[in-house]
């Protein structure tokens, strides 16, 4: 769009300037997590289990440390013992105790004077199991005589009699559901699985630690979220957080995955016992896929009851999720998202966590809500083709708006799913003809975005800029979409404002970059912090005038008197105030901190052409369409990306990317040879509609784009693969092999 159709009455917010650090990622300049190296640098190696499930008799390392080059060797026996909770899940993932848990889990490491070494040293290293029973599937996992996992992991919400691998129980809604039943003239009852999948960034994960006898230590990492890793590697270690740094890189791509830790804690343990030399670990594709965080894989049920006008009286949903042999699945926040673009006045969701010898998971863009909307959104088609009404006309009609209750409780705010689905409905792809063995299909999605811990400084420069220092690496654009804001405010150029991720050193804590907060959190901070410099400004100049500050306003980048009343003043400048601040009280800046309220929930639609070949079952996709609500759109191109990214991560998820498993338990694809996400010819040319329906929580009515993307995709080409072939594809991925049998087998799959 251009800018006179976004964001009018902005000078800046809604323009489409050149990305910060572009220069420095084009040119080779930016630094990432591979490219920190030291002086004296050691480096590590992991061995991992080739088991899904085995009792860990002995470890030898003797062989390993005859080796000339290797410097340390830790096994469970060097971390501290009596942690609880998320503390000891943590460290059992980072390495494993009594038991290898799953295919890839991390037994022992080592660390040596080159990568070639240490490798060399890691093979060395022998370990004797125990192999136990193993089990992969959710379903399979609550089977009575499915093998257990871990004893006594549940917690108090867990019903009496309940498997003992399912570790959380979640019941909530509203309403009578039976009651709502009655009242509909179709009732669908359906069951729908997703496999896990992987975020598929493209930059593996990597670190460098560093740590001394006396506790001190620091980190370079690319993660989402440096204070989360000095938190959780504190923990894991039984150190104290103040006594660690830590310094995020550049990422490339994290989308969830990088908010967490998997090896980070042995590069620190790994320095402690090498006489504190750093110790850098890089994980290979094989490592990532294998023992970092993919999402859940799930099982879900889902009844719906619909009047014969599309009118929805009731739903029930009962989901069940895996998230690896550790408590954690998002079960909640799929029921959560589940039914949030509906209307319902009786509702009522049930979950359960369940262990598998599976990795722990880790978010994946919208944690939860991709699964719960395939599942949910695919039965509203089917209830709505059975019925004959348009599906999206059944979505306008039943979509919430401010002030209606959410299906999981809260009270709506300022939403824009109406207008998001009026503009979906206007769009020209609805109007594209379809041929023999097309569909369309449609999709809602939801995300609810967050606030967390934020916390911003902004120091004014002598030359005039801004210097805004954030707490939340920068993963989507938000350097350009914060020094928009802070240029907007302070009145002064884009260009004249830099953005800088800074270590935990420098500002108090921060949340990671994760549930789409960047932009809001720490983009609302910088505002805070640039008005909080603006007010010291115009202090600055009422005190040379030598007027009441309250006479002063700020006006396009300068201070000026705020009335005739005020006296006759020349306004002045924010470069004027800088040059002069040393001689007028010295530095100027602003800072902010808070769990900023206001956070904006984001819908969106999708629409999707697609065409079957009905004797392969390939499915291609022909045109695609999203349409989202962005509260407001700082920097479109940005906006539009995270639009196209979740959708092109969708199409992956829905139709050929999967973990697949052997009868071992071990992973078969884990590289991206095997493990398919979707390449440049996979993918269409993926349009997108942003919708404004500014978010009075914010200053500039941002809310999160990053994950709803994700959301509807799923769905959306399930929809649309029963609309050209008349199979209703139920299961995850929708790969050729799956589609075809279900057009042999009359249609189900």
């Amino acid at each position: 769009m251009a800018k006179d159709e976004l964001t009018p009455e902005f000078r800046l917010v809604g323009t489409r300037p050149d990305r910060p650090d572009g220069l420095d990622k084009v040119t080779g300049r930016a630094r990432y997590g591979a490219d920190i190296s030291m002086p004296g640098m050691l480096w590590g190696a992991v061995v991992r289990s080739p088991h899904a499930h085995a009792r860990i008799v002995k470890i030898d390392s003797s062989n390993a440390e005859a080796l000339p080059g290797v410097k340390a060797v830790v096994t469970r026996a060097d971390l501290p013992t009596g942690l609880t909770g998320e503390d000891w899940n943590l460290q059992e993932n980072t390495l494993a105790g009594e038991k290898a848990l799953y295919d890839g889990h991390a037994v022992a490491a080592v660390a040596a004077t080159s990568a070639l070494r240490a490798k060399e040293a890691a093979k060395l290293i022998e370990v004797e199991y125990e192999v136990l029973p193993h089990v992969i599937d959710v379903d399979d996992a609550i089977k009575p005589d499915a093998p257990v996992i871990r004893e006594g992991a549940a917690d108090a919400s867990v019903p009496d009699g309940s498997p003992p691998n399912v570790v959380r129980y979640i019941d909530f809604g509203h309403g009578d559901v039976e009651a709502g039943f009655a009242e509909a003239d179709l009732v669908m009852e359906r069951s729908y699985k997703t496999e896990a999948t992987h975020q598929g960034y493209i930059e593996p994960h990597a670190c460098m630690g560093q740590m001394g006898a006396d506790g001190k230590g620091e980190m370079w990492v690319c993660t989402q979220g440096q204070w989360f890793i000095r938190k959780m590697c504190s923990a894991v270690l039984g150190t104290e957080a103040s006594q660690l740094r830590v310094t995020p890189s550049e990422i490339g791509g994290g989308f969830g995955g990088k908010t967490t830790i998997f090896m980070e804690p042995l590069s620190l343990a790994l320095s402690r016992k090498a006489g504190g030399r750093p110790v850098k670990i890089v994980m290979t594709r094989s490592e990532v896929l294998r023992a970092t965080g993919p999402t859940a894989s799930a099982s879900m049920d889902v009844k719906i009851g619909m009047k014969r006008d599309g009118t929805l009286t009731a739903a029930h949903a009962n989901f069940r999720m895996q998230g690896g042999a550790f408590p954690g699945a998002p079960v909640d926040m799929a029921l959560f998202c589940a039914f949030a673009p509906y209307k319902l006045q009786n509702v009522h969701h049930i979950g359960y966590d369940v262990l598998a010898n599976r990795p722990k998971c880790a978010a994946y863009r919208a944690p939860g809500s991709p699964m719960g909307a395939f599942a949910v959104e695919s039965l509203v088609d089917e209830m709505c083709r059975e019925l004959g009404l348009d599906p999206l006309e059944v979505r306008l009609k039943n979509a919430v708006r401010e002030g209606d209750t959410a299906s999981y409780g809260p009270t709506f705010g300022s939403i824009g799913l109406v207008e998001t689905l009026e503009a979906t409905r206007a769009h020209p792809n609805l109007l594209a003809p379809l041929k023999p063995n097309q569909g369309r299909g449609v999709a809602s999605g939801y995300w609810f975005n967050h606030n967390g811990e934020t916390s911003v400084s902004m120091a004014i420069g002598e030359d005039g800029t801004a210097q805004v220092s954030v707490g939340t690496p920068d993963i989507g654009g938000s350097r350009a979409s914060i020094a928009l804001m802070t240029a907007e405010t302070l009145g002064i150029r884009y260009e004249d404002v830099r953005v800088n991720v800074v270590e935990t050193g420098a500002l108090g804590v921060n949340e990671p970059t994760h549930g789409s907060r960047a932009t809001f959190a720490s983009g609302k901070a910088a505002v805070e912090s640039a008005q909080n410099a603006i007010k010291e400004m115009c202090k600055r100049a009422a005190n040379e005038w030598g007027i009441d500050p309250e006479a002063v306003e700020w006006v396009d980048g300068a201070a000026q008197p705020a009335g005739p009343n005020a006296g006759k003043f020349p306004p002045m400048t924010l470069k004027e105030i800088a040059a002069n601040m040393g001689n007028t009280g010295g530095p100027i800046s602003g800072h902010h901190e808070s769990v900023p309220p206001g956070v904006g929930a984001s819908f969106g639609c999708h629409v999707v052409d697609v065409e079957v070949d009905p004797e392969t079952g390939r499915t291609t996709i022909l045109r695609y369409l999203v349409v989202q609500d962005a509260g407001r759109a700082i920097h479109p191109s940005y906006v539009e990306g995270q639009y196209q990214g979740g959708a092109a991560q969708g199409i992956g998820w829905a139709l050929n990317e999967a973990y697949i498993y052997g009868e071992d338990g071990r992973l078969q694809n884990t590289v991206f040879l095997d493990y398919r996400v979707p390449v440049a010819s996979d993918l269409p040319m993926i349009d997108t509609e942003i919708v404004e329906v500014p978010n009075p929580g914010h200053p500039y009515g941002v809310r999160g784009v990053g994950e709803t993307g994700i959301t509807p995709p799923l769905p959306a080409i399930a929809n649309a693969i029963h609309a050209a072939t008349g199979a209703r594809m139920r299961s995850l991925p929708m790969s050729p092999p799956k589609v075809l049998a279900a057009l042999k087998a009359g249609g189900q799959g």
